[in-house]
């Protein structure tokens, strides 16, 4: 199984590394800011950076989506997981396209309002993920799967 980890920077990036268990023996790339943060917790991983910052930026938007077209049609993820935030909303929709399963985690401070890129994301999740049961209020089709951390 060939697993795609995308997310922002930062607290995201955190999130999907805590993931280690589960991905740590499959073929994987990850996709994310160019930042100190990053480059450190991903020494040695495949890595390709995307174009930020990426909130509520339609440029972004566009520079990303071309980035998630060259990357997934080249890499053929199985899996695309994500806990946000705007540079999964490509990589979602697209990779839906190229037929691959998405699992999406909405974020541990979100306790019963969804983020924008959960929102946007959520019609094309296969698996989506919430930590807090009041989110299933928000989500309908989410599993809560209790706090990652």
């Amino acid at each position: 199984m060939k697993v795609c980890l995308v997310g922002s920077s930062g607290g995201h990036l955190a999130h999907l590394y805590m993931l280690k268990p589960f991905w740590q023996d499959k073929d994987r790339f990850w996709v994310t800011f160019d930042k100190e943060d990053a480059r450190s917790l991903l020494e040695g991983e495949k890595m390709y950076p995307c174009y930020y910052p990426t909130n509520r930026s339609l440029k972004a938007l566009f520079i990303n989506t071309k980035l998630a077209f060259r990357v997934l049609k080249s890499e053929k993820p199985d899996l695309i997981i994500s806990s946000g935030a705007a540079v999964s909303v490509p990589f979602f929709w697209l990779g839906k396209l190229f037929g691959a399963k998405t699992m999406y985690i909405e974020v541990f401070d979100r306790i019963d309002k969804p983020t924008l890129s959960g929102k946007m994301v959520y019609p094309v999740t296969d698996r989506f993920i919430v930590e807090w049961e009041e989110m299933k209020k928000v989500y309908p089709k989410a599993i809560n799967l209790g706090s990652i951390f």
